[in-house]
């Protein structure tokens, strides 16, 4: 019984915390803490994801959330914030995991499926992909070849994908990976442009 009254007791004296808290504007204060770790953690990714390029001209619709390091290749995450649609740029050095010949191949479904295996430890897993059609598109100051791809996923909250997949040679000599990719039924190549037009290399 007097463990069900302390119990109780600490409840109440945990409420009254809270409320006191908040009336001497506690939320607000958490808020403001929450808001500046958010923007110091948004402005060490874009100090980071300068070592793989230029991305003060990309419009304000699009976040840099995080730069990685993927099975030793590092990476710049991004992502179209209305949409959720996801942008991805891996540098893979002086090796190439797909180079614009591959991009252009008939026999691309099979190198993405291999690729695919390379990374399948990471926190993205596709299957059943292939590839639906092709175009060029702007990056890094350059046109360059791209292949449309419809996937699954098992470690998305949504099975069904829809993407785009391109690779660009940057002046240092580097092979450079470009993917962008959402839900199937909402993915757009107009967001996917608009991304990687506005990505240049760094000075």
């Amino acid at each position: 019984m007097f463990r069900l009254i302390k119990i109780i007791f600490n409840a109440i004296l945990l409420v009254l915390a809270i409320i006191g808290f908040n009336a001497i504007g506690g939320q607000k204060y958490v808020e403001i803490v929450k808001n500046n770790v958010t923007n110091f953690i948004q402005q060490r990714a874009e100090e980071s994801a300068k070592k793989l390029g230029d991305f003060s001209n990309l419009h304000e619709e699009f976040q840099i959330d995080n730069t990685v390091n993927l099975l030793g290749y590092r990476a710049v995450l991004a992502e179209h914030n209305a949409s959720g649609q996801r942008m991805c740029i891996l540098d893979s050095g002086k090796k190439a995991l797909l180079t614009q010949d591959d991009i252009k191949s008939s026999n691309l479904d099979k190198k993405l499926e291999e690729l695919v295996k390379k990374f399948k430890y990471q926190s993205v897993s596709f299957k059943e992909i292939n590839v639906t059609s092709r175009g060029t598109m702007q990056a890094y100051g350059k046109t360059i070849p791209y292949a449309k791809f419809e996937a699954k996923s098992n470690k998305f909250p949504i099975s069904d994908l829809a993407g785009i997949v391109a690779s660009v040679q940057t002046s240092d000599g580097s092979e450079k990976l470009v993917i962008s990719v959402s839900e199937k039924k909402k993915y757009s190549q107009l967001i996917t442009d608009e991304f990687f037009k506005g990505v240049s290399e760094g000075k």
